[in-house]
């Protein structure tokens, strides 16, 4: 077996980046997605390799010292570099790519993102594909580690300098309420507020968004229950247990729940949000416009034809941009 002490390698440059920026090591371990002893023992080798200590762990927070300064300039460019060699490499039409890391919206697994993989490996030969499902602000984080090449998420407000961002689709926000709870044809916002509000957690953004939305419009609801997960607020909107504001994406997510429950628009000012696929800027060069491409006539397909016939009312405010 060859003798790997002193070496230099991407992945201990990477680790050693998320470190510098979140000066903490069990920070950069959940940024990337690794234990905290695996990027202890990177940031062990790598100054190991280099001959100088980097970083200064008896401070708090973690500082780097005046030879971690200096490297950290240098990694930069090894990181840069190497993102650009790949992007090269996939010869612009992706046909040489070996790895893609994507993260997904949660709303998509089930649907979306297995036709998107299947269409991709059928020409991708040689690439292994990563996948990661989970909450937009989640997937961002992941995308400014470099853990992920790619992230289709809800728009989180600006972008940031370094990301490009390609819309995919804009979608309102619809009330979920028990099966026939809700006369159409009334006072929907009144008989809405004889039920509680089951509300999407507001440690994440959509949660927040919805309810700075509610605030805004100076609407004091009953509010007993704040979970964060679509199949858990659709299970009690079901069971009759209260009402929900979500997305089409949320509600046809939750489908063993679909038949009991009723959608309407919101009784009040309209709220909307963007899907769209990010990635971090001129690394990739056409490769998120390419994905960008094909997942736009999947989302027709999957998302707004099926939406717009249960909810022909939904019109044009649900579409593919």
């Amino acid at each position: 077996m060859a003798d790997t002490q002193g070496r230099i390698t991407l992945w201990g440059v990477e680790v050693f980046l998320a470190a510098a920026e979140e000066r903490s090591i069990s920070a950069a371990a959940r940024r990337l997605g690794a234990s905290i002893s695996g990027v202890s023992q990177q940031l062990s080798a790598l100054e190991l390799a280099l001959g100088v200590e980097l970083l200064d762990r008896s401070a708090r927070p973690m500082a780097l010292t005046p030879a971690g300064e200096m490297f950290r300039r240098r990694a930069q460019v090894i990181v840069n570099e190497a993102e650009q060699a790949r992007a090269e490499l996939a010869s612009g039409d992706l046909a040489g790519l070996t790895q893609f890391r994507l993260g997904m919206v949660e709303d998509f697994d089930s649907d979306v993102t297995p036709r998107l993989l299947t269409a991709m490996a059928e020409e991708l030969k040689r690439c292994q594909f990563l996948l990661e499902t989970g909450a937009s602000h989640r997937l961002f984080d992941q995308l400014d580690g470099r853990a992920l090449d790619m992230v289709v998420a809800a728009d989180m407000g600006a972008a940031a300098e370094w990301m490009e961002v390609h819309p995919l689709l804009s979608e309102p926000f619809i009330v979920a309420a028990p099966k026939g709870a809700v006369d159409p044809g009334g006072d929907v916002l009144a008989q809405l507020r004889a039920l509680p509000l089951v509300l999407y957690s507001q440690r994440h953004h959509m949660g927040r968004q919805i309810a700075g939305h509610l605030a805004r419009q100076d609407l004091r609801l009953a509010q007993r229950f704040e979970l964060d997960s679509y199949h858990a607020i659709m299970a009690m909107v079901a069971q009759g247990a209260g009402w929900t504001i979500l997305t089409p994406l949320g509600f046809l997510h939750a489908q063993r729940f679909r038949d009991k429950a009723d959608v309407l628009p919101l009784p009040f000012a309209p709220l909307s949000r963007t899907i769209s696929l990010n990635a971090r800027r001129g690394v990739l060069r056409g490769m998120p416009e390419q994905v960008a491409g094909r997942l736009r006539p999947l989302l027709q397909e999957l998302i707004v034809a099926p939406a717009v016939a249960r909810m022909p009312w939904i019109g044009e405010a649900l579409r593919v941009v």
